[in-house]
């Protein structure tokens, strides 16, 4: 409980210094605002200089913030925030494994839905196909997300494509640019990838436990920052937008995002998602090859079904449903 509390005094402290853009604000106004003694004014400072914002404070004046940490933190990920349960409780963590192990581990142990868990840096960061995913310290969003949806077990892969959606919509109205998906999530810039997403399940034999989801997006990263070996196939926000990304926002908006759409989706069904999906899809109508378990599949992608399936027609006009795969663009 007064974890809670003095969380929330932290969110009210920053919301006071953003509204004042920039200006002094007094710490007898504060002490009003938080309903504390100037003291625990000061306390509540030092806390935000040790999660690296810069505070100018002046005699007769008070206090104003002169810069804030490159980091995300909790704090600034809520101030603003217009969700009614995404992200109204973060997990935060400097360095980690993997946001989908500390994910599975909270959702076992029965957390909220809406839950998320955001780090600065992954070492042993996932991609789908148990992939390695590249999560550098500072410049991208790691993080995972606990939804409870009441879905029959087999619909469970749509959330995937909702997912891609409303994180093609966020990164659209944050930064202006125009990204494509590639099925059945991955977003695309100039046939470079930019975001991956991975999606799991704990379930039971005929009902969901929880869905976890798992994204990375590259957001501040210049080429210099990508590995050899990843700079031709791998790039970011900033390098397609020529500019820096402001990561605790673009965080905002697709929690926002991605609440309406699921909330769209659990109302409306998979079909209005369909079609917003299509919309952003790059596979579509394209020459591709669908690397299956089952071995490769050469064709046409002409589409997806209602349940979110690739459909692949090949050279003999024969239909492939394509659940799984790893896809080509020829």
């Amino acid at each position: 409980m007064a974890q809670y509390v003095q969380s929330a005094l932290r969110e009210r402290l920053l919301e006071v210094f953003t509204h004042a853009e920039g200006e002094f604000v007094s710490g007898q106004r504060l002490s009003e605002v938080l309903g504390c003694s100037r003291t625990a004014v000061w306390k509540h400072i030092e806390d935000l200089r040790k999660e690296g914002y810069e505070l100018e404070a002046v005699k007769r004046k008070g206090y104003r913030i002169t810069m804030k940490p490159e980091k995300i933190t909790s704090n600034e990920i809520q101030l603003g925030l217009k969700t009614k349960f995404l992200g109204r409780n973060i997990h935060y963590e400097e360095t980690v494994s993997s946001t989908q192990k500390i994910a599975h581990k909270l959702a076992y142990e029965g957390a909220v839905e809406g839950t998320i868990i955001v780090a600065e840096e992954q070492i042993a960061g996932r991609g789908r196909l148990d992939r390695t995913w590249y999560s550098p310290k500072y410049t991208g969003i790691w993080m995972s997300i606990i939804l409870r949806p009441a879905i029959p077990l087999p619909q469970s892969p749509q959330l995937t494509l909702l997912t891609a959606v409303s994180m093609a919509q966020a990164i659209q109205e944050v930064t202006g640019l125009e990204p494509e998906i590639k099925w059945p999530n991955d977003i695309l810039f100039h046939q470079k990838k930019a975001v991956g997403i991975l999606t799991e399940l704990q379930a039971e034999a005929d009902r969901i436990n929880s869905i976890i989801i798992g994204i990375g997006i590259n957001v501040n990263q210049v080429e210099d920052d990508f590995p050899e070996e990843l700079q031709e196939r791998a790039t970011s926000l900033r390098i397609e937008g020529k500019k820096k990304i402001n990561r605790a926002e673009l965080i905002q908006v697709i929690l926002e995002k991605l609440e309406k759409l699921y909330e769209h989706y659990l109302q409306n069904g998979f079909y209005p998602i369909k079609l917003l999906w299509e919309a952003y899809a790059i596979s579509i109508g394209k020459n591709i090859i669908a690397s299956t378990l089952n071995g490769k599949i050469h064709g046409v992608a002409v589409g997806i079904t209602d349940e979110g399936v690739l459909i692949i027609e090949d050279e003999d006009r024969k239909r492939h449903y394509i659940h799984s795969a790893d896809i080509e663009i020829r």
